[in-house]
């Protein structure tokens, strides 16, 4: 689903990828703190199979991709049936692009813009419903729970 893709490295769909999973808070610009349970992207498979073939997300659910160092970030919508919010954080937490309500199945590059660390996927506009924006605030630290990493 990122830019691993374009690297040439796919997952494929009958691989077994896990996820640890854990919760996140964004606080808004109104200082109104928005919970998700997500479930953490942290090693290449993960990344690349991100929220591909998912019919169903939780409103208050997600995946957060972790990139490890702040960098340009491409991602796409191929195999994924459902319409996401894509919030680009940088490294200090900062939201710097929300891109919303993604087309399911394209394969249109979706681009951070500038360097990121993490890349939350949600529900397709919840960002809007929730006030969430460019300007908000990732709470850090961001601690990597324990578990799957296959």
């Amino acid at each position: 689903m990122a830019l691993f893709l374009l690297l040439g490295f796919v997952v494929p769909a009958s691989a077994e990828v896990t996820f640890a999973t854990g919760k996140l808070t964004i606080v808004t610009a109104k200082g109104e703190a928005r919970e998700f349970e997500v479930e953490w992207a942290v090693n290449m498979q993960q990344r690349a199979r991100g929220l591909m073939q998912r019919e169903q997300l939780d409103d208050n659910a997600g995946m957060i991709f972790d990139f490890g160092e702040s960098r340009m970030v491409t991602m796409w919508m191929a195999d994924t049936p459902l319409s996401l919010d894509m919030v680009f954080i940088n490294e200090t937490g900062r939201i710097v692009r929300v891109a919303e309500r993604t087309t399911p199945f394209s394969e249109a590059i979706i681009g951070s813009g500038q360097p990121v660390r993490y890349v939350l996927e949600i529900k397709g506009g919840r960002a809007a419903e929730l006030g969430i924006a460019a300007g908000d605030r990732l709470s850090l630290p961001l601690a990597v729970p324990d578990g799957p990493q296959p």
